[in-house]
């Protein structure tokens, strides 16, 4: 398609894009697995942050459905994009982890003081070694490596998060497994994931510039825009007249399509910056959200497609610290779906 003929959409347009990806404008009915493969995984440092992002977005989620699925593997936890704890579903875990794994070793060289690749692959040896007989702590890690190894060891093993560790129930991820043994052999190449990943972002987050699915994948630029070369894309363009991609077959929701209330965890993809084109986060709003005091962010309730302030429970209640005036609808609208976030939280 001619750039002139590129359509343009609105900041409105983009917000409900991203919304109806990740599953914010209407609740799946999918199995929880395809529901993670659609949002394109969930960022999980914070463990109550898997179940609360996946009862916002699914229907019949219940928290001992999610700690199931962990235990049974049918959703893993590990460290993948930009050395993140992230959820995916089993099948999509090793074209993942294998799409990322030349690009997370490269940052060793960004590390200080910087250990010697060689100082990293023999602890790599010494760790395998270790959990070959089962699961290892982090103190365990610690014991057997040093901690300063520990941060970037995983780069060279690939190792998942074994449940209980990182659970509603036990929320410190701190229970280590060789993920050959917890999920399976490796069953895809770095160019399957990486096609894979971008698929995901867009199937997510999309229509998405280039640098975008780069920045939330931490891949290379040039290596996002050889695996869009080999895919059917279609192009827009933004009001300021940056060129996004998309998937041929996505579609795009009307301006106009009602953004029922929704509650959001800490760290939720949809608020950071490789996102920042769909207008979740309000900019005035963000410095409030993401700062140095404040390393886990905040769970945050969206009105009509954008934040509008920040809740927690406290004492079996929910309070919240609006960002704005909501009108009465507005707060009735929020106050009901709380009643519901309350009764699956305690």
């Amino acid at each position: 398609m001619p750039d002139d003929a590129e359509r343009i959409l609105s900041p409105r347009e983009l917000n409900r894009a991203v919304l109806d990806r990740q599953l914010l404008l209407e609740r799946s009915t999918d199995p929880v697995p395809a529901v993670l493969e659609r949002m394109a995984g969930l960022q999980a440092q914070y463990a109550p942050a898997i179940y609360i992002g996946l009862w916002s977005r699914a229907h019949g989620v219940e928290r001992d459905l999610v700690t199931a699925l962990l235990h049974e593997r049918e959703i893993v936890q590990g460290t993948l994009l930009r050395a993140t704890i992230h959820v995916v579903s089993k099948r999509d875990y090793w074209p993942w982890a294998l799409a990322i794994r030349d690009a997370r070793r490269a940052l060793l060289k960004n590390l200080r003081p910087t250990p010697s690749v060689a100082e990293v692959e023999k602890a790599a040896a010494t760790l395998r070694e270790a959990m070959r007989d089962g699961p290892v702590t982090q103190r365990q890690i610690d014991a057997l490596i040093g901690s300063h190894l520990r941060r970037v060891v995983g780069f060279w093993v690939d190792m998942v998060r074994q449940p209980p560790s990182g659970t509603w129930e036990k929320r410190r991820a701190d229970l280590y497994r060789l993920a050959e043994d917890w999920v399976g052999p490796p069953d895809a190449t770095a160019e399957d994931g990486v096609a894979l990943l971008v698929r995901r972002y867009l199937a997510g987050f999309g229509p998405a510039a280039p640098r975008e699915i780069a920045n939330w994948a931490g891949l290379p630029v040039a290596t996002v825009a050889a695996a869009l070369k080999t895919m059917e894309t279609r192009a827009y363009r933004t009001t300021d007249g940056t060129r996004l991609v998309d998937l041929a077959e996505a579609t795009i929701p009307p301006a106009d399509a009602p953004a029922p209330v929704r509650f959001l965890p800490n760290w939720d993809a949809s608020l950071l910056v490789h996102a920042r084109r769909s207008g979740i986060l309000p900019e005035e709003f963000r410095p409030r959200i993401f700062h140095i005091r404040a390393p886990q962010s905040f769970p945050v309730f969206l009105v009509d497609g954008q934040v509008a302030g920040t809740w927690k429970v406290e004492d079996g209640r929910l309070t919240y610290d609006e960002f704005r005036k909501l009108t009465a609808a507005e707060r009735r609208q929020r106050d009901e779906e709380a009643d519901r976030l309350l009764a699956f939280h305690t």
